[in-house]
């Protein structure tokens, strides 16, 4: 018992140094995530239950600034319908080609290298130059687009100056740079195992049974991934939807202008847009971090229903 006893603080002092050692290089980790995530976002709570305009100092005004966002607020249900149009369309159309163009390039016996470079490097354009070529190559007067289409006898649409069209026009622009989801699918495709390819063709199976008997199964975290990080980035659309909206509308931009966003008739405003519309442009900060925490409790409740894991894209464990 003396023994035990005596060796009891030596092991105790061994834990500690471990869980200090394991602290040391969780280290980074912690300051970075305490600085630039648990900071702000108590800092946002605290904020929306303030008046506050980044001049004066901040007056408590309980509920109200989420009485404003979620009742009173009149641009808040359009931005929140584009939001969430985008998160489902364009998602869901991005990995459906992301995985087509994946296939394909992975089929290609001769000049596989080439058509891998000729679809990445739209994905490398920077989202403000690649907006600027889109919204000139759509432009309903000018555009090489609509000339071709009507050079074919078939009228163009008016793209980001109609509002019908305002929002599948992103969703093209979305498809164009779709270069990361492309090299994504492919190493997950080249990963599958050629074993089971080799039986199931044994077994007589043809294309589409190879592909839902063995691609998909073996795919299907690649595919959560890209679904879930897709609905993140899209719940967080902001740059492209503001340059294509500010261009379509003609207006010439220069110091000091302010631009409403959400131009055509605010089918391409998101809520981003109006979250940084609200604290950057009206200075009213507390209605723009309480709408800031809605659109977190948001993506959080989208997120963790697709990482539920009886979605039906992951199997089920017993």
């Amino acid at each position: 018992m003396a023994a035990t006893a005596s060796r009891t603080p030596a092991l105790r002092r061994k834990h500690l140094r471990a869980r200090l050692r394991i602290l040391g290089f969780l280290s980074p980790w912690l300051v970075g995530f305490s600085v630039f995530f648990g900071y702000p976002l108590i800092a946002t709570g605290y904020f929306s239950f303030m008046h506050y305009n980044q001049i004066e100092q901040p007056a408590f005004v309980g509920l109200r600034n989420w009485k404003y966002v979620l009742t009173q607020m009149p641009l808040f249900g359009p931005a929140l319908w584009n939001t969430l149009w985008l998160v489902v369309v364009m998602v869901a159309l991005r990995v459906v080609f992301g995985l087509g163009i994946g296939l394909l390039v992975t089929k290609v016996k001769a000049g596989a290298g080439f058509f891998r470079t000729a679809f990445y490097l739209p994905y490398l354009a920077p989202p403000v130059a690649a907006t600027v070529a889109f919204v000139f190559l759509l432009n309903p007067a000018t555009g090489p687009v609509n000339e071709i289409l009507g050079a074919a006898g078939i009228p163009g649409p008016q793209w980001f100056n109609d509002p019908a069209w305002a929002k599948p026009s992103l969703v093209l622009l979305s498809l164009w740079g779709i270069g990361d989801l492309m090299v994504i699918f492919m190493a997950a495709l080249l990963d599958v195992p050629k074993e089971q390819y080799e039986a199931a063709e044994l077994d007589g199976a043809g294309a589409w049974a190879r592909f839902r008997y063995v691609t998909w199964p073996s795919i299907t975290p690649i595919v959560l991934f890209a679904v879930v990080t897709g609905v993140v980035q899209t719940m967080q659309y902001y740059t492209q939807a503001l340059v294509a909206g500010k261009l379509a509308s003609g207006v010439s931009l220069g110091p000091g202008t302010v631009i409403q966003p959400g131009y055509p008739d605010h089918s391409t405003l998101t809520v981003p847009q109006l979250i940084y519309s609200l604290g950057f442009q009206n200075f009213n900060t507390g209605a723009a971090c309480a709408l800031s925490l809605v659109l977190f409790a948001l993506a959080m409740a989208v997120t963790t229903l697709l990482l539920r894991k009886r979605t039906g894209l992951l199997p089920a464990e017993d």
